[in-house]
């Protein structure tokens, strides 16, 4: 099994929290993420990944959060079956600078993250890092 390590980033802003999506050249929108490579923890290949794809290195991430999905896909007649692990990150940066992986980026607040997010199962991520983020009182 594949396995990748992504952040769901966000920054809070007077206008209310941002969460930050990539436009990959595959044509979908979805979090920072990428393959582990030997010898890295997945908080390390989050925080590689990220500085990769975005330029962004100033982040901290929450204690708390580790969600997990799983999917199958088909590379070269082959059936790959893949492990994605996200995590929630806050950062203070605005600023992007996209790796040739992806097309755009955008911050958007939450409603308009989850119509934007390709999949379902980013989206369902989406909503539980929310739901901690915004814990009801």
């Amino acid at each position: 099994m594949e396995k990748s390590v992504g952040l769901v980033v966000y920054r809070e802003t007077r206008g209310g929290r941002l969460y930050l999506l990539l436009h990959y050249r595959g044509g979908h929108w979805d979090f920072p993420k990428g393959h582990v490579e030997e010898g890295e923890s997945e908080h390390e290949t989050a925080l590689r990944e990220l500085r990769e794809e975005t330029a962004i290195a100033e982040v901290e991430i929450l204690e708390g959060f580790r969600e997990s999905v799983r999917y199958s896909f088909r590379r070269n007649s082959h059936s790959v079956q893949k492990e994605v692990v996200y995590y929630i990150a806050r950062t203070e940066c605005s600023e992007v600078c996209l790796s040739d992986e992806h097309q755009a980026c955008v911050w958007l607040p939450m409603r308009e993250a989850v119509s934007r997010i390709t999949f379902g199962n980013s989206r369902r991520v989406l909503r539980s890092a929310e739901k901690v983020l915004s814990p009801k009182t």
